[in-house]
């Protein structure tokens, strides 16, 4: 059976890219009479803001999304990313490396072969190999790279604070929950190839992957919550599924209630129709 999701980070309001990528996920999986499910990211506890659950619920009710079961929520789930990462047993090392040391490029290996005297933890990694790992997307065809060239070693788990990486926490989710099908923005393809390797590692089913197009602002920027994008407004709702819908490639008739309108997507959704560029300011 088809079970999708959406999981969205409580760093601040839900925004229009947000709800392209949320609105393409629930189509995907009510189109192919399969669940979708709601889950919130939220293991960076000091990325979180106040009020931001109750933001992110109200508006995805508000927008007429219905999810299936609980909602779940990572920052309960320690112990059980705790009991994964131990199972990966030597190929997780302690890394000692600060963010400025690293710099913008992949992480050079520095503390593969233990860290240097005088370091203190900040991180640990996974020890990644050369071999290429690859997935064909159902949007944007075949995508790949080379792990230890291209992407480096990843953390798994953060000293500062105790938080668990977004890999991590994403690949044990998606595989306790049951989760078969993955439908985001395509920043997030690169990430896709490190959890295909650590679902691999672990045992894990693969997963199939559709990313889809990011909006982009005026100013050519990705709309997100760390550039303080704008939070939708559900009094809007109608106006802004419609325009959720064309920016994906649909074209919904003009007029439609909020209701009809979920059910035309249901019913015409067709992903041959969004454009696979991986950024667009489309119809914003």
């Amino acid at each position: 059976m088809y079970r999708g999701r959406f999981a969205p980070s409580p760093t601040g309001p839900l925004h229009f890219g947000s709800l392209v990528a949320a609105v393409a996920s629930y189509l995907e999986a009510r189109q192919r009479g399969g669940e979708w499910l709601l889950r919130i990211e939220d293991v960076d506890g000091p990325r979180s803001r106040e009020g931001a659950v109750e933001a992110i619920l109200g508006a995805l009710a508000g927008m007429g999304f219905v999810w299936d079961g609980e909602v779940v929520y990572q920052s309960a789930r320690g112990d059980l990313y705790q009991r994964e990462m131990e199972r990966l047993g030597g190929l997780v090392f302690d890394c000692g490396c600060s963010r400025k040391e690293i710099g913008e490029g992949r992480y050079p290996g520095t503390c593969r072969a233990g860290m240097a005297e005088g370091k203190v933890l900040r991180a640990r990694r996974l020890r990644v190999t050369d071999e290429e790992i690859w997935f064909e997307d159902g949007l944007q065809g075949r995508f790949g790279s080379r792990l230890e060239r291209d992407l480096g070693d990843f953390v798994l788990w953060r000293a500062d604070g105790g938080i668990w990486s977004y890999q991590l926490a994403v690949v044990v989710d998606d595989e306790v929950q049951g989760v078969t099908d993955v439908v985001r923005g395509a920043d997030l393809m690169d990430s896709t190839l490190r959890q295909i390797y650590l679902q691999r590692l672990l045992g894990y089913r693969e997963l199939r992957y559709l990313h889809v197009p990011l909006v982009l602002g005026e100013d050519g920027e990705k709309l997100s919550k760390q550039n303080l994008a704008p939070g939708i407004e559900v009094g809007e709702a109608a106006d802004l599924l419609a325009r959720a819908l064309r920016f994906l490639g649909q074209e919904p008739p003009e007029g439609l209630g909020l209701v009809r309108l979920w059910e035309w997507g249901v019913g015409n959704w067709d992903v041959r129709r969004v454009g696979r560029e991986k950024f667009s300011t489309g119809h914003i």
